[in-house]
């Protein structure tokens, strides 16, 4: 599977777009780890995956429910923010249990804060910049 990123966009729109067409490259079972500050563009890019796998419902930070789960496209996804949880936190509401489904993605904000949860084949990006501006690249 291909699933190079290392790119430069200049706006919300360019992020979104750019996550849709890595999102072609998923075949389910991935488990994509989003690094980066807050306003890096995490969130942005959960949307474009979203968006790119054909799922029409808009898709929002899980902030306070820690779980997003969308249907309708070409695969499942699953949108976690771990901002305000831990590793014990998430394997006590069972969150990795999404992680390798054939028929899912899974998208987590914040991964240092699943620890050993987060599986070890898991795609790494980091994003950067400050929402005008961002740099997203496969680690």
């Amino acid at each position: 599977m291909n699933c190079e990123l290392n790119l430069r966009t200049r706006s919300a729109a360019e992020t979104m777009k750019a996550a849709a067409e890595f999102s072609r490259t998923l075949r389910g079972g991935e488990v994509l780890a989003l690094y980066g500050d807050l306003g890096a563009g995490k969130t942005v890019f959960a949307k474009g995956i979203a968006r790119g796998l054909g799922i029409a419902d808009e898709v929002t930070s899980p902030t306070f429910i820690v779980m997003n789960e969308y249907g309708g496209g070409r695969l499942r996804l699953c949108h976690y923010d771990m901002y305000r949880a831990d590793g014990e936190n998430a394997r006590n509401l069972g969150l990795h249990e999404n992680f390798g489904r054939p028929d899912t993605v899974c998208v987590v904000e914040w991964p240092d804060n699943v620890g050993a949860l987060l599986p070890k084949t898991a795609i790494k990006i980091r994003l950067s910049g400050d929402g005008r501006a961002r740099t997203i690249a496969r680690e």
